[in-house]
């Protein structure tokens, strides 16, 4: 018999102060609450372990995010004609470019660091990057890249949803779904925001959209406390708590009898016993004191400029090596890498926060033997015009922009795809968002065709309903 409003409101009551806050144990973080809940079946077991399509290159992947829109002119893609050009007006034989506030409008800005070849391969990487310019022969830089959008919301959206538009399952949702956690005691997909405040975007970024509650990312920091309110108040044994949480689920389970289809309900049964379980686990997970001094050193975690992303990073090692399937690592407060001022000053910023604790992440993955089975991303939601803006700044430029990927056997000291002779359009060899998710998902063991969720109506997929391709050049 359905309960009256009244019955449900004091049975939540009940549940919020049973067993001492065990029945609240990581709302915030693990559950995904009635605003974010969908209304499909089935979301419970997030951890179980389930098998890829066919024999994936890769079992566990980084995400590093550059929020903002990181310049692929000033940092990976050469442009002898844009230092040819500079100070003057875009030619007309480029066409009409779609920009806000009339900046195609404005002459072209040579790139403001002097690129040189690195490695072995002679890939060309530009001074902003000192680090990462030595691992140079790991990277496969992706110099064709687009999307849909010149607005950094719905960039966001489409860089980790596959949609400009909000409400759709992250990547991470998709792999966690696809392929769930390799360790039942942490969740599928981690996520590190960035501290000094949130992307644009908000945390739809990594929400579940309409996939079943329990695939969204759960967010942790490093530090005693990787989650708020994860540990059981004083006074609370582990068996009390145990057997609070067996009774509080007791009721759940004869609760979810008949209402199978209640992805809400569902999703708290399997997160309360997510939760109990990380109560040991995210701790240790999190304890940089198992770490070499020259560990800590290598990331930057002793220099105040560097500790912040270094930390992250460091954490992202220590998440896949203990199971967790994704972890994205972000960089960039509210306006990040978003350099509409002066490229120089912002990307001087950024890329010295960033630059020594993600090359010591690769070597770090290197060196253990996980880089092998772990891939790596790096980009942003889109990158930067040639035309300056405000004298020395650039303006978002989705229309042809960089990212590398690295690791899972991917050969790299190389680039594929261009640009045009100034970096505005992807000319060659292009890579739409979709094609570049598809392409990630085929590393992973994932046929992006084959992994669908139906919702109202439709076999609904990350890339869309648009047919698009893996992109063969990028797996070699």
């Amino acid at each position: 018999m359905n309960q009256s409003p009244s019955n449900r409101s004091r049975r939540r009551d009940f549940l919020r102060s049973a067993g001492g806050g065990a029945g609240m144990i990581a709302l915030a973080s693990l559950l995904a609450g009635d605003s974010l809940a969908g209304n499909a079946a089935g979301s419970g077991q997030s951890a179980a372990i389930r098998q890829p399509h066919f024999q994936p290159r890769a079992k566990r992947m980084i995400w590093l995010f550059m929020h903002g829109g990181p310049s692929q002119v000033d940092l990976f893609d050469p442009k002898p004609e844009l230092i040819k050009y500079a100070g003057k007006p875009l030619p007309e034989s480029f066409g009409s470019v779609m920009t806000r506030r009339k900046v195609a409008d404005n002459p072209l800005l040579g790139p403001v660091r002097r690129f040189r070849p690195r490695g072995q391969s002679g890939l060309p990487i530009s001074d902003f990057l000192p680090h990462l310019s030595t691992v140079a022969d790991d990277l496969c830089v992706i110099r064709s890249l687009h999307g849909d959008s010149v607005n950094h919301p719905q960039s966001v959206y489409q860089m980790n949803t596959g949609s400009i538009l909000m409400g759709h399952p992250s990547f991470g949702s998709w792999l966690a779904y696809g392929l769930g956690s390799e360790n039942a005691d942490m969740p599928a997909f981690v996520v590190l925001p960035d501290p000094g405040g949130g992307l644009k975007g908000g945390p739809s970024a990594w929400g579940n959209g309409y996939l079943p509650a329990t695939y969204q990312g759960t967010t942790m920091r490093p530090g005693k406390t990787p989650i708020l309110n994860l540990a059981p108040p004083r006074g609370i044994s582990d068996v009390r708590q145990r057997e609070t949480l067996d009774f509080v689920q007791r009721l759940n389970q004869n609760h979810l009898v008949g209402r199978e289809d209640d992805d809400d309900l569902a999703a708290r049964i399997d997160a309360y016993e997510l939760a109990f379980r990380m109560q040991s686990a995210a701790p240790e997970a999190v304890d940089f004191s198992q770490e070499s001094a020259a560990t800590l050193s290598m990331y930057g975690i002793d220099d105040k400029t560097t500790r912040d992303f270094g930390e992250r990073c460091l954490l992202a090692r220590r998440m896949i090596e203990r199971g967790v399937r994704m972890v994205q690592v972000y960089s960039g407060d509210t306006n990040g890498w978003d350099a509409h001022q002066d490229v120089d000053k912002n990307h001087s910023e950024y890329c010295a926060k960033t630059d020594k604790p993600v090359t010591a992440l690769l070597n770090d993955l290197k060196r253990s033997g996980l880089l092998d089975e772990t891939l790596v991303v790096w980009c942003g939601e889109f990158g930067r015009m040639p035309m300056s803006e405000q004298g020395k700044g650039r303006d978002h430029n989705p229309w042809g922009y960089c990212g590398w990927i690295a690791g899972a056997g991917i050969s790299g000291g190389r680039a594929y795809g261009s640009t045009d002779e100034v970096g505005l359009r992807a000319a060659e060899d292009r890579v739409h968002v979709n094609e570049f998710h598809a392409t990630l998902l085929h590393l992973m063991g994932l046929d992006h065709r084959d992994l669908t969720y139906f919702h109202n109506g439709l076999d609904e997929r990350l890339t869309g309903p648009s047919e698009v391709d893996i992109v063969e050049g990028l797996l070699t």
